[in-house]
C-alpha cells in the first residue's frame, strides 16, 4: 500500500481508481474486445445465401 502526504495508508483500489488514464484505457479496450467478439459471433450465425453458388463460375 502507498502512503500519502498525511501518512495514511491508501489501498490499492484507491490508487487504481485515481489513475484516470488507466481507467480510460481499460474501458476502451474492454469495449473494443466485447464488440469485436459480438460481431464475430453475429457473422458466424448468419446463414449462407441460397443465391450464392460455389464453383460454377457464372
Amino acid at each position: 500500500m502507498e502512503s500519502n502526504e498525511s501518512g495514511e495508508k491508501r489501498s490499492y483500489w484507491m490508487v487504481f481508481y485515481d489513475d484516470i488514464y488507466l481507467l480510460f484505457f481499460l474501458s476502451a479496450a474492454i469495449t473494443f474486445i466485447l464488440y469485436t467478439v459480438w460481431g464475430l459471433i453475429e457473422l458466424g450465425t448468419v446463414p449462407i445465401s441460397p443465391y450464392i453458388t460455389a464453383g460454377d463460375g457464372s
